[in-house]
This record gives structure tokens, C-alpha cells and sequence, in this order.
């Protein structure tokens, strides 16, 4: 029998900033993969790079069994395997090396493979398939036949067609292979770190908004729900068998319809199956009914893409979100009492002071209960990167999740954002606790030497 090694290379323990946060999710993507692969006949057994301290981990499962492949289908639900960053780059290209010395044969799957298959081509892997690859997966291991979106060396050269279109019944994918994952491994960590359990689901897959600094290329742009009674048998699943605390929603938008979320906030409460959650969702979609019906399915969090306070960057970003929109929402769900947390974005082309102001102002005004902030990052294939690509560095993709300097030309120099992204956050720890003590003092001492960093830069409108 064909037996089949699905890896991916996302080793939390190489990421300096998700080390320390401790948050660990299984691979979603990879999961549903083995499982599809597994019903049509193949061995499956999983390689899971997230609890894995090295990739020198992945020689001996390697050769623990004869594999006959190895897929490595990086999870594309997961926002730190769509950032492409250059350590996950460099873990794959290892495990690759570790193929060829083994003899055996491997395909690569995912966003960065996507955008370059010549680099993982010349690493060793036999296939690159581009896009959603679950069934040319399929088709490939079945009929050893290249077909749409597969590429290959042919001596020097890549050759291969372009991706097919992505499979728009989610009925026709598999619930994850649950089965091949250490739960109790993940459990263990989540538990010693945060005090609860974690896991993740999805409920969608695509994102039909045209924000231009999104990268899309797996799902598109074209969005699918899976039926919402499916959704709270899963949620059933991890509450009772897997012993979960709490789930985390990966969706790019949750409950696009509004109709979806009403009836799987029946379904949960019908089996029992509520757990505190954590979701993605836009501003203009909440509204007082759709925020009730969040509540009492169990949502526990919802993060909102608000990206900036500076309503003329959001229309820069085709956001097609309104500032009062923000403000509505975070009422609404404050109302019903589900947090409310805003991602946001520094750096955007033609960001200024005042921009960065009206965003702090924003803030300041809605005090959600936690930000989450990231620099402006130019994946390929997306209109903000055709926008700088005659701007970019040598340096293409971050290295790790904590980068948080532009590898394009930004308003101000690089080195300001890593700052203004402590500055942020010292901010909107005073704002949120207001420390008594020896931990104001510490938070003081901290905040004092962030704005002196920041004076370093001769910024005119600093401090806000």
C-alpha cells in the first residue's frame, strides 16, 4: 500500500515571537489533506512540525517506516503559513534534503510554494502544486500524471499549467484526520502556558473583499460556507472527546451570512456543544441580531480588521469600511459582551503622523480589549505589491513573525515601526490597566525609554 507522510514546516519553537506566546494550533490544511488522502485508499501518517523543536526531528520519522512520499502541505488556514516567512522557507528546504538523501519522493503544497515553485523545485521536490491542491493531490498520486497546477523540473527548466479553479462544494472535503494529531501534547502545552485549551476550526473557505495588501492564493476571492450543522458537530467533537476550552474560528471573515450564523447558534445550543470562541469578522457585518446570535453560540472574542483610524488610508487599502462602522460595532458587541479587538496596520504607503494619530485616537475613544499590530507586508500577486515592488529590498519575505520593519520604502525609516509597535502597546497597556506600584514603575521605565527611541527619529507629532 501506498504509505504517505504529510509534513508541513511551521516549527513554532524557530519563531521567536510565538515561542513566547505559546499558542500552538494543529494543521488544519495538512490534516484535511491526509484524511481525503486516506479515503481514497492511501496509508497516512502526519509529521507535525508545530511541537517539533528542528527540523532534524522530521530524518527520524523519516526513516522510521518506508514512505513512499512525502507531501508537505503547509496549513493555509493558518496566517503564519501565508506570510510565507523565509525560517518556514528554509525549514522546508531541509526537510527536502533529508527526501533526496532518503530516496524518497516529495511534493510541496502552499502560499509561498504557490508564488515560487522554482525555489522548492530546485530544493529537491519533485511536484509543486499551486493553489487549492487538495484533489489534484489526488489526481496526481493516483494517475502519476501531471495535471493543472502542477510543476516540475524538466532539466533546468519548470514547467506545469496553471492552477485549476478551487472546489466550491465544501461538501466535497473531509473533516480533519483528528486521529493523526497528539492532542494531549497540545493540550499539555496550551494548558501549561495559558492556563486552557485551544483548538481550531474553520467554517469558510475564500475571502470575496478586495483589500490590496490581502494575498489570496490558495482560495481566491470567491467565498463557501460548510453547512452550520457540520460546524457544531465538530465544536461537539472537541468539547467532548477532545477536552477543549476553547476554540479559535481561522475563517478570514466569520458568518458572512447572517442567515449561516443563526442557525449554527441553534445547532450548538441543540447538541450542547458551546465553547468560548474566538472569531474574525468585518465591522459592517455586525449588527444587533447577528451580535446576539454570536453571543449565544458562545462567542467569547471577536477581531475586527480595522487596520487604521485614518479613513483616507482604509480607502488607500479598498478596505471598503467606513470609521463609523468600527464604532457601531464595537458598541454593539459590548452591549451583548463579547470582546472586541481591532488588528491593525502601520506603515501603508503614504501613512503619516497624523494618520498614525487618528488610529491611536480611535483607540483611545473605542478602547477594545486588545490590539494586535502588524507592518504593511507585500505578498506577490497582490496590487500593494505591484504598487512597491520597484521599492523592495533584497530582502522579499520576514524572516519571522516579529519583524515588523517594511521591506519597502515607507514614509519614515524601517527602524521606526519595530518602535512605534512598542510605543503602541505601551499606550494601550496604560489606557487598559492604569498599573499601580512597582508595576506602574516598571511600565513607566519601559514607556520612557520607547519615547526616547522615538525622539531619535526627529518625527515632528510624536508623542500623541
Amino acid at each position: 500500500m501506498t504509505h504517505i507522510l504529510f509534513a508541513h514546516s511551521f516549527f513554532q519553537n524557530l519563531d521567536p515571537k510565538q515561542r513566547v506566546i505559546g499558542e500552538p494550533y494543529p494543521p488544519l490544511g495538512t490534516l484535511i489533506a491526509a484524511e481525503l488522502a486516506r479515503q481514497h485508499g492511501f496509508k497516512v501518517s502526519l509529521f507535525d512540525a508545530m511541537l517539533s523543536e528542528h527540523p532534524d526531528h522530521f530524518e527520524e520519522i523519516l526513516k522510521s517506516s518506508a514512505f513512499t512520499w512525502v507531501v508537505f502541505f503547509e496549513d493555509n488556514f493558518n496566517w503564519r503559513s501565508k506570510m510565507c516567512l523565509l525560517e518556514m522557507r528554509d525549514a522546508c528546504f531541509r526537510m527536502l534534503e533529508f527526501c533526496k538523501e532518503a530516496g524518497t519522493r516529495s511534493i510541496v503544497i502552499g502560499s509561498d510554494a504557490t508564488d515560487n515553485p522554482d525555489l522548492y523545485l530546485r530544493h529537491g521536490a519533485e511536484f509543486v502544486i499551486a493553489g487549492e491542491a487538495e484533489f489534484q493531490l489526488m489526481d496526481l498520486l493516483l494517475h502519476r500524471e501531471p495535471g493543472p497546477g502542477v510543476f516540475y523540473l524538466t532539466g533546468q527548466t519548470t514547467v506545469g499549467q496553471p492552477p485549476a479553479k478551487p472546489v466550491r462544494d465544501p461538501s466535497k472535503f473531509p473533516s480533519p484526520a483528528w486521529d493523526l494529531v497528539d492532542v494531549s501534547a497540545y493540550r499539555n502545552a496550551w494548558r501549561e502556558k495559558n492556563g486552557y485549551f485551544s483548538l481550531n476550526m474553520v467554517t469558510t473557505r475564500g475571502c470575496p473583499y478586495r483589500c490590496n495588501w490581502c494575498a489570496k492564493p490558495i482560495h481566491g476571492r470567491q467565498y463557501t460556507l460548510r453547512p452550520a450543522v457540520e460546524v457544531a458537530e465538530e465544536m461537539a467533537l472537541h468539547k467532548f472527546q477532545h477536552h477543549a476550552d476553547h476554540i479559535w474560528f481561522a475563517d478570514d471573515i466569520f458568518g458572512l451570512k447572517r442567515s449561516w450564523v443563526k442557525t449554527f447558534s441553534k445547532e450548538v445550543q441543540r447538541l450542547d456543544a458551546a465553547l468560548p470562541y474566538q472569531i474574525q469578522v468585518r465591522a459592517d457585518l455586525i449588527s444587533p441580531e447577528f451580535a446576539e446570535n454570536l453571543k449565544a453560540s458562545g462567542c467569547q472574542t471577536a477581531w475586527m480588521g480595522v487596520e487604521s483610524g485614518s479613513q483616507r488610508i482604509l480607502d488607500a487599502m479598498h478596505k471598503d469600511l467606513r470609521i463609523d462602522q468600527i464604532h457601531q460595532a464595537v458598541s454593539i458587541l459590548d452591549q451583548v459582551g463579547i470582546e472586541c479587538c481591532f488588528f491593525l496596520q502601520f506603515g501603508y504607503p503614504g501613512e503619516t503622523i497624523e494618520d498614525i494619530r487618528k488610529t491611536w485616537e480611535l483607540i483611545r475613544q473605542t478602547k477594545p480589549t486588545a490590539i494586535g499590530i502588524s507592518v504593511a507586508y507585500p505578498l506577490p500577486n497582490t496590487p500593494f505589491h505591484a504598487m512597491v515592488e520597484s521599492q523592495l529590498t533584497e530582502q522579499k519575505n520576514w524572516q519571522f513573525t516579529n519583524d515588523m520593519k517594511p521591506i519597502f520604502k515607507a514614509t519614515y525609516p524601517s527602524n521606526f515601526y519595530p518602535v512605534l509597535y512598542h510605543y503602541f502597546h505601551d499606550l494601550f497597556y496604560d489606557l487598559k490597566h492604569n498599573p499601580r506600584g512597582f508595576d506602574r514603575m516598571k511600565h513607566l521605565w519601559k514607556h520612557a525609554i520607547t519615547k526616547r527611541r522615538l525622539k531619535a527619529f526627529k518625527i515632528k507629532g510624536i508623542p500623541f
